[in-house]
C-alpha cells in the first residue's frame, strides 16, 4: 500500500472518529427529548408513520430523475438504478461527514468517474442540483405563507422569516449564476479563493507554497463554464429537473407532516413548510453531521413562532429525523462502503506492497 493511501486511510479514520464523537455529544445533549420521544411511540399512529417509507422512496426517485435529466442535457446517459444508488450514497456522505454539504461535491465527482463522467460535469450537475432545490424552496415558501394566511397565522415574525429566507436563496442563486456565466468571472473568483486557501494552508505547511495547483483550478473552472453554457443554451430542458426538485422537497415536507399526523397533531401545513425550509437551509451551512442539533433547534424555534408549542414540535422533529435516517443511512452506508472497498482494491492492485 502506498504512503498516500495510508495517509488517506488515517484521515478517513480520524474524520469518522470525530463524526461519531460529535454525534455522541448531540445525542447526550438531547437525551431527555429522545427518551420522551421513545416513550411517546406507544401513543403514535404506526400506520401513519408507515407512509414515510413510500414517500422516501419517491424522494430518492425524484433526486435520481433530477440528476439524470441534468446529465442528459450535458450529453451523458446514466442508467436509473446506479444513479439511485449514488443518490443514497450522497445522503450518507452528507449526513455522516461534518462538512456542511461540501463532501457531496468531492464524492460525487469521484463516484461518477465509474461512468466516465468528467469531474467538471459532476461538479456542475451537483451545483445545478442545489440550484433546483433552492428555486423549488422558494415555490414551497410561497405556498407556506399562503397556508398560514388562510389559517390566520401569517404573523410578522413568520413573514419576516419567509421573506428573509426567500431573499437569501434568490441572491445566492443569482450570484452563483452570475459568476459561472462568465469565463473571466469564474476564473478570477475561484483563483482568488484558491490563493487565499493556499496562504492559509502555507501557515501550517510552510514547505508547500502552492498546495492547490492554480493552473489546474483555472482549467477546471474553464471546463465548468463551458458545460454551464451548454445547459444555458438548453434552458427549456431545465423544467424537468426543476419539477423533480420540487417533488423531492414536497415529499420531504409530507414525510415531516406525516409524523405530526401520527402524533395526532394537525398543525398548519404552512408552518411545517417554512420550518422545514429554514432548518434545511441552516443544515447545509452547518459543519455538524447532517446539521444535527442545528436542524432540530431551528425547526422548533420557527414552529414556535408559528404558534406550535415546542412540546409538540421537538418530539415530532426528532422522530422524523430518527425514522428518515434509520431508513436512509444503512442502505446508503452499505453502497458507500461497497464502493470504497472496490476502489481500495483497485488501488491496491495498481500499487502492490
Amino acid at each position: 500500500m502506498s504512503p498516500a493511501m495510508k495517509r488517506n486511510q488515517r484521515w478517513r479514520l480520524i474524520i469518522t472518529i470525530v463524526t461519531f464523537v460529535a454525534l455522541g455529544i448531540v445525542v447526550y445533549a438531547l437525551r431527555e427529548q429522545i427518551f420522551q420521544t421513545i416513550e411517546q411511540i406507544r401513543q403514535v399512529n404506526s400506520l401513519a408513520l408507515l407512509l414515510i417509507i413510500p414517500l422516501q422512496v419517491i424522494n430518492y426517485h425524484a433526486y435520481t430523475k433530477m440528476y439524470r435529466s441534468i446529465f442528459a442535457i450535458l450529453g451523458e446517459n446514466i442508467a436509473y438504478r446506479p444513479m439511485y444508488k449514488v443518490a443514497l450514497e450522497l445522503n450518507f456522505v452528507n449526513n455522516v461527514f461534518p462538512s456542511g454539504g461540501v463532501s457531496s461535491f468531492s464524492y460525487f465527482g469521484l463516484r461518477m468517474r465509474e461512468f466516465n463522467v468528467s469531474a467538471t460535469k459532476s461538479t456542475l450537475v451537483q451545483l445545478m442540483r442545489f440550484v433546483m432545490v433552492f428555486i423549488s424552496f422558494q415555490v414551497l415558501l410561497f405556498f407556506g405563507l399562503f397556508f398560514l394566511a388562510l389559517g390566520g397565522q401569517a404573523n410578522d415574525i413568520m413573514i419576516l422569516i419567509t421573506g428573509s429566507l426567500a431573499t437569501t436563496l434568490f441572491i445566492l442563486t443569482a450570484l452563483a449564476t452570475y459568476v459561472i456565466g462568465s469565463e473571466r468571472r469564474i476564473k478570477n473568483t475561484f483563483v482568488s479563493i484558491t490563493k487565499i486557501i493556499n496562504k492559509v494552508i502555507h501557515i501550517f505547511r510552510p514547505k508547500h507554497q502552492e498546495t492547490i495547483n492554480i493552473s489546474r483550478v483555472q482549467n477546471i473552472f474553464t471546463n465548468l463554464h463551458e458545460n454551464y453554457m451548454i445547459i444555458k443554451s438548453n434552458f427549456g430542458q431545465l423544467r424537468r429537473p426543476l419539477f423533480y426538485g420540487l417533488l423531492a422537497n414536497l415529499t420531504e415536507v409530507m414525510s415531516l407532516y406525516t409524523v405530526y399526523v401520527a402524533f395526532d397533531k394537525w398543525v398548519n401545513p404552512g408552518t411545517v413548510i417554512i420550518g422545514y425550509a429554514v432548518a434545511n437551509f441552516a443544515g447545509l451551512i452547518s459543519i455538524l453531521p447532517g446539521g444535527v442539533g442545528v436542524y432540530e433547534g431551528l425547526m422548533t424555534g420557527v414552529m414556535a413562532a408559528g404558534g406550535v408549542p415546542a412540546a409538540v414540535t421537538l418530539p415530532a422533529t426528532i422522530m422524523y429525523r430518527i425514522l428518515t435516517q434509520a431508513l436512509q443511512l444503512p442502505i446508503g452506508g452499505y453502497f458507500y462502503n461497497r464502493f470504497i472497498r472496490r476502489r481500495d482494491r483497485a488501488k491496491a492492485s495498481e500499487h502492490p506492497v
